[in-house]
């Protein structure tokens, strides 16, 4: 059970990072060029607190669902930012400093 709620939590936070991926894009698309960082860095967070937010309450719960769901939140922020660089959970600091955007 805890196996395959840590896989089902490894697909929904690549699911909910690819949908606040573009809508952090699309914000920071539409303001001033001075806020894009700004923008990008709430994104980041947002993410984060997603992942270890959420995996910590759902780990204090005790339940076998919400132990494997809280950790494979964390395992799929993990592994987003290893295989993307950290480009789609922000945390690479290229993005801030190249002006992808």
């Amino acid at each position: 059970m805890v196996i395959a709620t840590t896989i089902v939590g490894v697909v929904a936070y690549g699911i909910v990072n690819f949908v606040l991926f573009l809508a952090t894009l699309a914000v920071a698309d539409g303001v001033a060029s001075d806020s894009k960082n700004l923008a990008l860095v709430g994104g980041a967070v947002v993410l984060a607190l997603i992942a270890f937010g959420g995996g910590t309450l759902l780990l204090l719960l005790r339940k076998p669902w919400s132990r494997g769901l809280g950790m494979g939140l964390m395992i799929g922020w993990a592994l987003l930012t290893i295989f993307t660089a950290g480009f789609c959970t922000g945390v690479n600091p290229s993005l801030y400093t190249d002006g992808l955007l």
